[in-house]
């Protein structure tokens, strides 16, 4: 009976140890991002400047709904761009559906985005973040289509859809 209750508690302990390191928030921790720091702002400004969805989405590393996002069906030529601070993110070019209820792209623009591992919800994922700001963009996946193999979902309140631009 001792033994079975050590086991218990062992496993126990264990597994809120495993759940807290992996489901700690990610909000506030360092990306790195190249620029001048114009983009270092802070919560508050970040609050100003966008909608409480979007300061959720890009500083809080949250997640929108699937399927609930307009650029998830948007076919016109154009490019997405990050809402925080307007850097050229995405082509619709590298844009697909995915079936994934997100907008999907198999490759970004050169030089748009920065990633760093993340072990939340008990998996270890891709983030992708806006290399600029460091907003949070969504994650990536090796689900993708060819010519890449790669999956960027993000997440439609992250971007801003600029119809008939060119990268």
């Amino acid at each position: 009976m001792q033994r079975r209750r050590f086991l218990i508690s062992t496993a126990a302990a264990t597994g809120a140890l495993l759940l807290s390191a992996c489901t700690r928030s990610r909000a506030g921790e360092p990306v790195a991002v190249a620029g001048s720091g114009a983009w270092d702002l802070t919560p508050a400004q970040w609050r100003a400047r966008l909608t409480p969805a979007q300061f959720h989405i890009l500083r809080e590393a949250g997640t929108e709904a699937p399927f609930s996002s307009p650029l998830d069906h948007e076919t016109r030529a154009g490019l997405y761009r990050c809402a925080g601070c307007d850097l050229p993110l995405y082509s619709s070019t590298a844009k697909y559906d995915s079936g994934t209820g997100w907008p999907s792209f198999w490759k970004p623009l050169p030089d748009a985005i920065a990633t760093r591992r993340d072990a939340s919800l008990l998996m270890l994922r891709t983030e992708v973040h806006c290399r600029r700001c460091g907003g949070h963009l969504g994650h990536v996946f090796r689900d993708g289509p060819p010519p890449t193999g790669l999956r960027y979902c993000m997440n439609g309140l992250a971007l801003q859809f600029h119809p008939g631009e060119t990268a």
